[in-house]
C-alpha cells in the first residue's frame, strides 16, 4: 500500500522532542475540564506545563511509552503493562500535591470517584494526548494515538482511557472505543467518561 504523501510523520519521542511536546501538550491543557477542576487557577497555566512535563519525562517516557507527531505537536502518552511506575509517582507525589495546590482535595476526590470504573486487568492506559492548537483537525490527534492502539492490540491487551470532554468521546468513538462509565465528579466537577477498545 502506498504511504500518503500528507500522512503525519509519527515516532517514539527523544529527548530533543521534550521542549516541543511539553508546550504541546501545556497549551492543549490550558482550559480543559479536568485539570481546571484539579489544578489551582492561580499561576494555572504554568502549573500544567510543570505537570505534563513531569509526568512526561519522569513517568511516561521512563515507564511507558511515548510518540509524538509533526515534531512534538501531537504527543500521546501510554502507561504499558508489566512496567510498575510507583517509584517515580511515590517521589513526584508531594511535587504534583504542590501543583494541585488549593485544588488537592477535589483531585483526590476526582480520582476516588473514578477509581472503581478504571479496570483490573492488564491493559495499555492512555495517559495524555495532545495536539498544539493550531493544528488541531488535521488528523494527527487520530495519528498519533494509532501505534498505541495498535501495540495494545498486537500484545492481547485492551486501550483504556478516561477523558472530561464530551467531544472527545466522539473523537475515541472514531477510534473503536467504548464508553464503559459515565461519572458526574464530586465538588461541581465535569462529567468523565471511561472508555475501553478490547483488542480483535
Amino acid at each position: 500500500m502506498a504511504q500518503n504523501q500528507n500522512a503525519p510523520v509519527v515516532r517514539r519521542i527523544t529527548d530533543a522532542d521534550v521542549p516541543a511536546a511539553v508546550d504541546t501538550l501545556a497549551r492543549a491543557f490550558a482550559d480543559y475540564p479536568y485539570t481546571r477542576h484539579v489544578v489551582a487557577a492561580e499561576n494555572h497555566e504554568e502549573r500544567i506545563r510543570r505537570y505534563q512535563q513531569l509526568c512526561l519525562t519522569r513517568i511516561g517516557m521512563v515507564y511507558g511509552r511515548v510518540w509524538v507527531a509533526d515534531e512534538g505537536r501531537a504527543v500521546a502518552v501510554w502507561a504499558v503493562p508489566g512496567q510498575d511506575p510507583s517509584p517515580a509517582f511515590a517521589e513526584l507525589g508531594p511535587i504534583l500535591g504542590e501543583l494541585s495546590g488549593d485544588r488537592a482535595a477535589a483531585s483526590a476526590a476526582a480520582d476516588a470517584a473514578v477509581a472503581p470504573y478504571r479496570p483490573q486487568e492488564p491493559g495499555w492506559f492512555l495517559e495524555t494526548v495532545g495536539t498544539a492548537p493550531e493544528v488541531q483537525g488535521q488528523g494527527l490527534g487520530s495519528a498519533v494515538l494509532i501505534p498505541g492502539i495498535q501495540e495494545a492490540e498486537r500484545a492481547g491487551h485492551p486501550a483504556f482511557l478516561e477523558t472530561s470532554s464530551e467531544a472527545n468521546v466522539r473523537f475515541y468513538e472514531r477510534l473503536g472505543f467504548k464508553v464503559t462509565a459515565d461519572v458526574q465528579l464530586p465538588d461541581n466537577g465535569p462529567r468523565t467518561w471511561c472508555m475501553r477498545k478490547d483488542p480483535r
